[in-house]
């Protein structure tokens, strides 16, 4: 029997836990599996305002960010429990991500991820869940992380700002 997919509820943007943001975290080896980002990026959540998917009361995501500018918002960590990818968690916490950032006025969404000189059939995966949302592919670069090529993605929003 296949469990039909649960909806997942998006609040935030908040501080998170970094136990909780770590517990999503070390669930996901194949994306997060070098300690010292993975600790990192679970520290990040406790500093940086984030969204969190929950599914039936229990946090089954996070989205973190990471403002540039008053034009563009990093997406800093994402991370989905494996048993719901593919029921649109992420793409749930892309969107509210961009909604919000547009709402304040905000022009771009980015991000950074591995990149495709690095054969990786889970970054692949990625790059293909951020194509899929309208993100473009900018520059591939080699000094960011050392040792992994680093993908810049950029999504152009619109913002819905009021002027005056």
């Amino acid at each position: 029997m296949v469990n039909a997919p649960v909806a997942a509820t998006i609040t935030g943007p908040a501080l998170m836990a970094a136990a909780l943001a770590e517990r999503i975290l070390r669930a996901l080896p194949q994306w997060f599996g070098v300690e010292p980002a993975l600790l990192a990026y679970a520290a990040d959540a406790h500093v940086m305002p984030n969204f969190v998917a929950t599914a039936n009361g229990i946090p089954v995501g996070f989205l973190n960010m990471r403002e540039h500018n008053a034009v563009t918002l990093e997406i800093n960590c994402i991370a989905v429990l494996p048993e719901h990818h593919g029921q649109g968690v992420g793409t749930a916490l892309v969107n509210t991500a961009a909604e919000w950032w547009s709402g304040r006025g905000g022009q771009l969404l980015q991000v950074k991820t591995i990149g495709p000189s690095r054969l990786d059939l889970n970054y692949e995966r990625t790059r293909a869940f951020y194509a899929a949302r309208g993100f473009l592919p900018v520059e591939e670069f080699v000094q960011v992380w050392p040792g992994y090529p680093c993908l810049l993605l950029v999504l152009p929003i619109r913002s819905c700002a009021k002027t005056s």
